[in-house]
């Protein structure tokens, strides 16, 4: 057979990096121990071809793959080449895919659903939807996924959410394929399922497959055309497999009838460690097959197998294709990536597919962004409903001002650390394809939650502002927008924290943590400004709960019926200090007739001296805004921060 037109070559790479994991702050610091990983690593493979990279674990399989994605970490230095053009990180994520050993898909999509944005979000807007989507039931049914086409990604089997994840990079029809381990944890017969299906797409497509395998089965051996034996990163065989059992019995080392040669030769091509003696004569056995190799190997190397039948498969550079779409010769990928505004679209649409499956995981989404405020607040009607204009409704109100604030904040963490965090881990693992940038995604994400919350608060706060006695529109409409300004911020902070927390438990308790200290401090609502001391009096100043509690403040007890309330049913506070002769008696009388209006109560609970004059009510709801909006584009800037890798890492793996 004449090879196919595409060639993926390494010539001579080799790659630094890092050894051993260190501790978080050896890490934060970069002093942590590398190494030498790859050494002099040289292989090919071509289109209708699927090589195998074998070799035990720390022996360079998957570091090779992450050089030839050109998402290594540490110098590399060789040449590595797609059709004789030097393989970039944008080649790699234009007309390659890779498939790493774990990917996060979204819960709450079916097969279908998860294939449709992926094709969405990779090919580009040329190929129109029709197209798109008969691609999407292609690739179902070569992976053999079309019997569960509506079935969620959360209630599939281990095997077909491992096909789902190669089929994710399938659908935008990658010149190259990387795999990761693809049949780790796979019983014998879904190993033989998933590598025929890798073998067969490779030569119907005229693409090359590249997967790394730990422990190869020999019913496997038929489907792998070329085979890569790494130990430590040295090379003990790259070449055609057919050929391999001819190498090796050259050089001495036939293998037995009836072994599995895969394994067999893997074994040769592992380090001994069950004694010192052993790992010695081991590591010189392996040293003088790697030497041996790059004598004698090169016609190996360089050789190619033949597709059964003799087809010839033709395939154009991938960087100058042309012809019919749908082809063989020309990949989706040939036809460039969607536009920030499609992509935009695509991440709204999807989240909306997401929440509304009316399943398990939508329907629980559903209920915490719609139901969680209006059932919150209904819960305060009940506690505040037989509030009524005495002298301690000043402090019932000042209780009902604090409950709303909380419950604003502590439900949107809670709402957002159960909803957002799958979003954040699909996030991570598909900017690393290069498919959107932070920023995008944070709007559309954004763009996909205001609504709710706007419906849910606008809800909550409706019941809740029944209990102030306003009766202007207009004010119903500021109270929920100070709660909905609160809302957003607990959003934004929550979202910020899960950036580097991959525990939502844990993020939400931390910003539950942080929403306590300037709900205590600076809300006015546990502890007037007269009490606090002067650098912490400051500190409320950069607290959003010093303004929004100042603005529901004013709202709730400037109101014109508040005004020479009496202590209770019974008794008038005139009448009550009139008669009072004794001074225990007067003291008493006066602290509990102590507000003869609204504004005496906002003169105690928030004026730092006397005569000092308070933020106005425009200015308080300005800054309350401010607040949420300046985190918002705070996070923005903060998801472009290129972060640490082992930080990034978490998320992707």
């Amino acid at each position: 057979m004449i090879s196919s037109e595409y060639c993926l070559e390494l010539n001579n790479v080799f790659h630094t990096g890092q050894v051993e994991p260190g501790t978080c702050f050896q890490r934060v610091l970069g002093n942590v121990k590398t190494g030498i990983i790859l050494k002099d690593v040289s292989l090919e493979v071509h289109g209708g071809e699927v090589l195998a990279i074998l070799g035990s674990k720390g022996s360079g399989k998957r570091a090779l793959l992450e050089v030839i994605s050109r998402r290594a970490q540490g110098p590399t230095r060789g040449q590595i080449q797609l059709n004789g053009a030097p393989m970039s990180l944008r080649l790699f994520q234009q007309s390659c895919g890779y498939v790493t050993h774990k990917c996060d898909l979204l819960p709450g999509l079916s097969v279908e659903q998860t294939l449709y944005y992926a094709a969405q979000l990779t090919v580009g807007s040329k190929v129109s939807r029709h197209l798109k989507q008969s691609r999407v039931r292609q690739v179902m049914a070569d992976l053999a996924l079309s019997q569960v086409a509506n079935r969620c990604t959360e209630h599939l089997t281990q095997s077909e959410y491992r096909r789902l994840m190669i089929g994710v990079q399938l659908v935008k029809d990658p010149i190259v394929l990387l795999l990761d381990e693809p049949t780790w944890d796979l019983d014998p017969l879904n190993t033989y399922l998933v590598v025929s299906i890798l073998s067969n797409h490779a030569r119907k497509y005229g693409r090359a497959v590249i997967l790394t395998m730990e422990k190869p089965r020999s019913d496997v051996f038929p489907f792998l055309d070329r085979v890569t034996y790494l130990c430590l990163g040295d090379v003990v065989y790259t070449g055609s497999t057919r050929l391999m059992l001819d190498y090796f019995r050259t050089i001495g080392f036939p293998c037995p009838e009836l072994e599995n040669p895969l394994m067999y030769y893997l074994c040769l091509s592992t380090v001994d460690r069950r004694s010192r003696e052993r790992f010695i004569e081991s590591n010189h056995q392996i040293a003088a097959l790697v030497e041996k190799f790059k004598l004698e190997g090169g016609p190996f190397r360089k050789s190619s197998t033949t597709i059964p039948g003799g087809v010839v498969v033709e395939t154009p550079d991938p960087l100058h294709a042309g012809g019919a779409l749908g082809s063989n010769k020309v990949p989706l990928s040939a036809f460039g990536r969607p536009g920030a505004l499609h992509v935009a679209l695509t991440l709204y649409t999807r989240s909306l597919a997401t929440m509304f499956n009316l399943r398990t995981v939508g329907l629980t989404q559903l209920i915490l962004r719609l139901l969680a405020h209006p059932v919150f607040h209904l819960l305060l009607w009940v506690f505040y409903s037989d509030m009524q204009d005495y002298q301690r409704t000043f402090m019932s109100r000042n209780g009902l001002i604090f409950n709303c604030l909380a419950g604003a904040y502590f439900i949107s963490i809670i709402t957002t650390s159960s909803t957002f965090p799958d979003q954040r881990t699909r996030y991570y693992q598909e900017a690393q394809e290069g498919l959107y940038s932070g920023p995008l995604f944070l709007a559309s994400y954004l763009l996909f939650s205001l609504p709710f919350s706007i419906i849910s608060l606008a809800a909550g706060s409706c019941i809740t502002f029944q209990l102030t006695g306003l009766q202007d529109p207009l004010e119903w409409f500021l109270f929920g927008s100070v709660l909905w300004a609160c809302h957003l911020l607990a959003e934004q902070q929550t979202i910020a924290l899960l950036m580097v927390v991959r525990s939502s438990f844990t993020a939400a308790i931390a910003s539950i943590y942080i929403t306590v200290l300037y709900l205590a401090l600076a809300s006015g609502a546990l502890r007037s400004f007269h009490g606090l001391l002067d650098w912490l009096l400051y500190l409320t100043y950069a607290m959003q709960a010093r303004y929004a509690g100042a603005c529901l403040s004013q709202q709730l007890m400037s109101n014109h019926r508040l005004t020479s309330l009496p202590r209770d049913a019974l008794r008038n506070c005139s009448s009550i200090l009139q008669t009072a002769s004794d001074s225990y008696l007067t003291a008493s009388a006066s602290f509990s007739c102590r507000y003869p209006d609204g504004q005496a109560f906002l003169s105690e609970r928030y004026n730092r001296e006397e005569g000092e004059e308070m933020l106005d009510f425009n200015l308080n709801l300005g800054i309350t805004f401010a607040f949420a909006a300046g985190l918002t584009l705070v996070n923005c800037l903060l998801y472009l921060v290129p972060l640490p890798s082992f930080v990034k890492a978490k998320f992707r793996e």
